[in-house]
């Protein structure tokens, strides 16, 4: 049935989303365009309070990731402060928070390291070619409409790499906790690392790594429900709270002021340049471009998986629509205009998305606010960071990348099914002692391997009718009624070069067995697909089974698919029929005395 017309406007509303035109429309590469001229008092007051609170959690974070990354603080700042002025411009998510994020920072690090750099300058410069190389393929993706891509990463395979990389992250910063000097990129290297150099650990610098970890969770977990108690406003109660990592840090940096922590050996962030940053060019010379270029792939990839996943859950809780091709538009420029700014790589983040949520941001132009914030902390506060403590922003990551570690999808795998706890154990594994593009890559490999393989042997179902209904279903699982003459199969699957053999094999074994048959009925209910490959074999068994007098018959062939066959030889030269209900061609072809089956 033809669906009703909706007219010919230029959009469909669908509750508080709009359906917009697929043709070109600076709307669609510009969303500010369509929010920006209804902008009003009210929305700028909910997103002004959703950047100031944003913006307390963003700046320690910024400041720690930027150390994941093996590059100078500052460029962390930079990094957030360009790619929320740009996603605010292109982005379709009203509550994302574009920055650095944990993975993408260690993914960061492990693209560096690769590199032969001498010095902070040039990892800074590198950094900048990584972060183009990673826009400028979600922009490409984005303006060739590839959004869907995302769909086909395995979220177990991701959950276990998160799982992998957080646990690489926090090794990583136990040099910090301690106090002392270890690299590796892998948790093998890291473990031998801090082994040889446990022994100059400092003792102070660990205690105040303790301390500031006890009071990020205290924060996190009991702070809010202390204010409540002494009868605190809860909006209050809840933005003190969630400023945890930035008490602490103000705590920590007076302390090492006070104290003079510096001199008892505790490891200071140091200066942070002041001011603005000073437009940068990427190098884009062919062997910094050649080295970098599969790195960046990857960040794009996982950083695009990540941030879409958290656009889409919380677009949802407000019924709201994220477009897919236009979030790749927005990533890609928001990393581009970061590339000239003097960052590195970033990506929408869970826990601050979520506090920009609950915080009631209303549109993206929260990003932009908070990106001010953070202009003018670069501005006018960067000489308060000195004193900060580096085992400070070490606790602020421990806390973060705790809750990335997740186990469960191990159980949960090998529970359902064995073939994703493969992929999953691969991932997991070699991400653990190898390093995070190998265990990525090895994931998705996996799971394409598997995927092939399950294909490659299709669910394939002799199958009767259920007494007194016209419902078949599988001899081997229920009571069903069968005839000697006539054999029904129900194949599961979309057929294409990797399974055809499989099914032929299977049919022409499944012949053999029975002298008396003179029918057979394939129902297609689940084929969605068959390619050139299946074709030909569809032919072949067509003509092998005429030459044994036995006729082959479909059932049930979806619309799209009768469309490519309705003209083939195949097709043309059918021994068989082709039925509209599986039952209405057993009824026409069915001899003999019936069959009861349960095996």
């Amino acid at each position: 049935m033809a669906r009703p017309s909706t007219g010919h406007g230029s959009h469909i509303e669908i509750g508080k989303s709009t359906v917009l035109n697929k043709g070109f429309s600076p709307r669609r590469f510009l969303p500010i365009i369509a929010w920006g001229p209804h902008y009003g008092k009210g929305k700028f007051a909910d997103d002004a309070i959703a950047a100031i609170i944003v913006a307390i959690m963003l700046i320690p974070q910024a400041l720690a990731y930027a150390l994941v990354a093996g590059l100078p603080p500052e460029t962390g700042l930079y990094a957030s402060m360009f790619g929320l002025t740009v996603y605010a411009l292109f982005g379709t998510s009203n509550t994302l928070s574009v920055a650095p994020v944990a993975v993408i920072s260690l993914m960061t690090a492990a693209a560096l390291g690769k590199l032969s750099l001498d010095g902070s300058e040039q990892a800074v410069a590198a950094a900048l070619t990584l972060a183009f190389l990673s826009g400028g393929f979600l922009l490409l993706l984005g303006l060739l409409r590839l959004g869907f891509m995302a769909n086909f990463l395995s979220h177990p395979v991701i959950s276990a790499f998160i799982t992998a990389s957080a646990i690489i992250i926090g090794l990583s910063q136990l040099q910090h906790l301690l106090g002392v000097s270890a690299s590796g990129q892998n948790v093998i290297e890291l473990l031998m690392s801090l082994s040889q150099s446990f022994s100059d650990a400092n003792g102070i610098t660990f205690g105040l790594g303790v301390g500031a970890i006890l009071l990020i969770v205290w924060c996190k977990t009991g702070l809010r429900r202390d204010l409540l108690a002494l009868g605190i406003n809860a909006r209050l109660a809840t933005t003190v709270s969630r400023s945890g990592p930035l008490l602490v840090a103000i705590i920590m940096a007076s302390l090492a002021f006070l104290l003079r922590l510096d001199q008892q050996g505790v490891q200071l962030l140091g200066d942070v340049p002041k001011g603005l940053p000073a437009l940068a060019v990427p190098d884009f010379s062919f062997d910094l471009v050649n080295s970098l270029l599969g790195s960046a792939v990857l960040i794009s990839i996982i950083g695009f998986v990540e941030s879409i996943s958290v656009a889409q859950t919380l677009a949802a809780r407000r019924r709201e629509r994220i477009d897919l091709d236009q979030e790749l538009v927005g990533l890609g420029a928001a990393n581009i205009a970061v590339s000239f700014g003097g960052g590195f790589p970033i990506t929408g983040g869970f826990s601050r998305s979520v506090v920009n949520f609950e915080a009631g941001a209303a549109t993206p132009a929260a990003g932009l606010f908070t990106a001010i914030l953070i202009a003018v902390v670069t501005l006018f506060l960067t000489p308060v960071l000195y004193w900060l403590p580096k085992v400070c922003l070490a606790a602020i990551i421990l806390v973060a990348v705790y809750s990335l570690i997740d186990f469960s999808v191990l159980r949960k795998s090998w529970q359902y099914s064995k073939a994703d706890f493969t992929a999953v154990f691969i991932t997991l594994l070699l991400t653990l002692v190898i390093g995070v593009e190998i265990g990525i890559a090895a994931g998705v490999l996996a799971s394409i391997l598997i995927h092939l393989y399950k294909t490659s042997q299709p669910h394939v179902a002799v199958i009767g009718r259920v007494v007194g209904t016209e419902h078949f279903r599988n001899v081997r699982r229920h009571t069903v009624e069968t005839y000697a003459n006539l054999l029904s199969i129900r194949i599961d699957e979309s057929l294409y070069f990797a399974n055809t053999r499989y099914l032929e094999k299977l049919i022409f074994k499944l012949v053999a067995d029975n002298s008396k048959l003179k029918h057979v009925i394939l129902m297609c209910t689940a084929v969605n697909e068959v390619d050139m490959s299946a074709l030909e074999t569809l032919e072949k068994i067509s003509e092998t089974l005429k030459d044994l007098d036995i006729d082959l018959h479909l059932s049930e062939v979806k619309g799209p698919i009768m469309d490519k066959l309705a003209g083939t030889e195949f097709f043309r030269s059918l021994s068989g029929n082709n039925y509209l209900s599986h039952n209405q061609a057993v009824e026409d072809l069915k001899q003999g005395d019936v069959q009861l089956a349960a095996r």
